[in-house]
């Protein structure tokens, strides 16, 4: 009782006056040392190492504490003598900020804590052990007692000799908002080591990550070393295969934002030559690049909304990231299920944009080859002019990012164009004459894609969506040159995984989220949405695909094949991360107790999602409004013709004129009688050869090619 005493006024001491926790520490040092000896379990060969403590920095940087271990046997293993026990106390006001690893003599390296306990206070004589029975993730602050870690304590366990030099690495990943310290540890060997399963073979690709004990951080990237081992669809892999797909460098850091809080780290990584340049490969049947990111599914207990929303995206026409489940150990710890997907970047491959280059810089070549997007602010970036609430002129900004290229590769002059094209776009969508079909918001922006990416944001119901990972393009003139919405990117708090902001609810829009919480996105939905052609165009486009790519039969299959595709990698996934049934940040509820019933709650809300959409979407369609994304397909015959060639599936009261030309551009006579739903155009004074009839209609011009014998 008088250790948890001192510690607890130790902690009260630490939130009113960090300023003073140096002297505190100095002053209660001795005291410590003997409480925390009394807390140890003895054992009839145990061996304890300790180790002391100081500040944890709170501006993002990693610190090491070492411990100087001698004396012991030269080898140690997962059955007869090796680590068997990590303790520590840490005295923080948000323990959930805090990522304490431990690192062997070798570079072998243990998760003990990561993202745990919320915004709960300090850890106190806290020891992680493969004896405890509950994991360090089911714990609450200040997590006194015994408790299995995020990582497995047997991978250490591995043959190597312990005597050396083993570090407790700690990292606050949420700087300059919370302090800490760590008042001391320490490592105990006995007859018990730690001996968990070690995991070999896989289903699923398996990825190897050394990086020969240096640690991941957010940035620079780490040089490192992967390989990838992949025997083919439905065989089996081994991490002791010597044959891989990928055997090369790589850079590595941590990505994403608030993902960062969690144990399972996502991370970016390029594929690098041996002199450490860029090198362009391919990856488990990917196209070449050298940019990829390594996704990890932790809140997104399903593994598939990101998976799903890609491939629906795909569906509708639009390019979306490719990407491959996998399996991933990060030196020889294993960390469970990721996708290995592709980046959003300029590519023949991924988005298909003309190259833009510092050269660039007048007439045609200068109006293309920008990726944009809205999302967090991290380096350069420029404000829109119309707030995210124009009734609130002093709430936040949005703000728009280059991606592609980058900032620093911009000329001023490529700047400057892409913002004065975006603020025009967003000049004439809040002007009155915003629905004008030829000068207003269409002029600048393409609305098949702002329809399909309305519709994918809507179904899955992203809370981040049209704020947050939001991306758009723009090509050159010459190749269509307007503002095109996407790739989809980022949709695991979608489909039902956010509890805030009334995603959870299978009713209302995404888009209205200011009506349930502050937050900021651009006011172009809101002025899209009310107008008339926009709508109905949006509902001809919901009603066609709802009977094919976006039906309840057609993704009940996509996600019957993705779980009999990962089931068995689930298992495996779920004992190191064991949260089924837990609440991650942010799911809702209910929580599937089971990975079955996390599929199950998900197809349900998708089910009565998309029944709330069929009756709640807005306009309508019919004949009077059907448009270029719901036209039937035109037909023509016979082609090749000899005298006549008819055009059937036409809307004549949308068809404004029809031309011919020969293969030069010429543009021909012809007599043309315009009949109920077909067009009758006489060909016979034409010589033979190949030619164009040109439809001008009310939405856009239609081409078709023909012979003539």
């Amino acid at each position: 009782m008088l250790y948890q005493a001192l510690f607890l006024f130790l902690s009260n001491c630490f939130s009113l006056m960090h300023c003073y926790i140096r002297e505190i520490l100095n002053s209660v040092k001795q005291i410590y040392y003997s409480l925390f000896l009394m807390f140890l379990t003895n054992f009839c060969h145990a061996q304890t190492f300790s180790g002391s403590g100081d500040t944890i920095p709170d501006d993002g940087t990693l610190i090491e504490f070492e411990i100087t271990v001698s004396g012991l046997p030269t080898t140690i293993d997962t059955t007869n003598f090796g680590l068997e026990k990590v303790c520590f106390n840490i005295l923080h006001t948000w323990d959930s900020d805090l990522d304490v690893t431990l690192v062997a003599p070798d570079g072998t390296t243990v998760l003990l804590t990561s993202g745990n306990g919320g915004d709960g206070d300090n850890f106190i004589a806290t020891c992680f052990t493969n004896q405890a029975t509950q994991s360090i993730s089911q714990g609450s602050a200040p997590f006194t007692g015994n408790f299995l870690p995020n990582g497995k304590l047997g991978v250490v366990n591995n043959l190597q000799d312990p005597n050396g030099i083993w570090k407790l690495r700690i990292v606050d990943t949420y700087p300059f908002a919370d302090f800490g310290i760590l008042l001391g540890w320490n490592i105990t060997f006995s007859n018990s080591p730690a001996s968990d399963p070690i995991i070999k073979i896989c289903n699923l690709p398996i990825v190897l990550i050394t990086t020969n004990g240096l640690p991941i951080l957010n940035d620079p990237k780490t040089a490192a070393h992967m390989k990838i081992i992949f025997n083919g669809w439905g065989v089996q892999n081994s991490v002791d295969d010597t044959v891989y797909v990928y055997d090369g460098k790589i850079g590595i850091e941590v990505r994403g934002s608030s993902s960062q809080m969690f144990p399972q780290k996502q991370y970016r990584l390029e594929t690098r030559d041996s002199l450490g340049n860029n090198l362009d490969t391919t990856l488990l049947g990917m196209p070449a690049e050298n940019d990829w990111i390594l996704y990890a599914p932790y809140t997104d207990k399903s593994f598939l909304r990101n998976r799903l929303t890609y491939k629906l995206g795909m569906d509708l026409g639009m390019y979306n990231l490719r990407g491959q489940f996998c399996e991933v150990f990060i030196n020889s710890e294993y960390k469970g299920v990721y996708e290995l997907t592709e980046t959003i970047k300029r590519s023949k491959d991924r988005v298909s944009l003309a190259k833009l280059t510092a050269n660039d810089t007048i007439g045609d070549e200068v109006t293309g080859g920008y990726i944009v997007k809205i999302d967090w602010v991290k380096g350069p970036s420029w404000p829109s002019n119309y707030p995210p609430d124009p009734t609130q002129p002093q709430n936040n900004v949005i703000n728009f990012q280059c991606v592609d290229p980058k900032p620093d590769s911009l000329h001023p002059k490529q700047q400057q164009y892409i913002q004065a094209y975006i603020d025009s776009f967003e000049t004439v969508i809040f002007s009155p004459s915003y629905t004008d079909t030829v000068t207003g918001w269409r002029k600048f922006a393409d609305e098949r894609s702002f329809i399909d990416f309305f519709i994918m944001n809507e179904f899955a119901k992203n809370v981040d969506g049209y704020r947050l990972s939001t991306y758009f393009y723009k090509d050159k003139f010459s190749k269509g040159g307007k503002l095109h919405m996407g790739p989809l990117f980022d949709y695991n708090l979608a489909w039902h995984n956010a509890d805030y902001c009334n995603a959870q609810s299978y009713t209302g829009w995404a888009y209205r989220i200011t009506d349930h919480c502050a937050a900021d996105l651009p006011m172009w939905w809101k002025r899209l949405i009310t107008d008339p052609l926009f709508r109905n165009n949006l509902h001809c486009r919901w009603q066609d695909m709802r009977s094919t790519v976006l039906s309840k039969t057609y993704i009940y299959n996509f996600i019957d094949s993705m779980v009999t595709y990962i089931d068995s990698a689930q298992y495996r996934h779920y004992n190191q991360w064991p949260i089924l049934g837990v609440y991650v940040w942010p799911n809702p509820s209910p929580l599937g107790q089971t990975y079955a019933e996390e599929i199950m709650h998900l197809k349900q809300w998708i089910d009565e999602r998309g029944t709330w959409l069929d009756a709640n979407m807005y306009g309508f369609c019919s004949l009077q409004w059907m448009d270029e994304f719901s036209l039937p397909v035109l037909s023509t015959y016979p082609n090749p013709a000899t005298d006549v060639i008819y055009i059937d599936n036409f809307i004549r009261e949308q068809t404004y004129s029809v031309t011919i030309y020969d293969c030069t551009g010429k543009q021909l006579n012809a007599t043309v009688a315009w009949l109920d739903d077909q067009i009758k155009i006489q060909v016979a004074h034409l010589t033979p050869g190949a030619y164009l009839i040109k439809l001008n209609t009310k939405y856009k011009p239609y081409t078709i090619r023909f012979l003539k014998n």
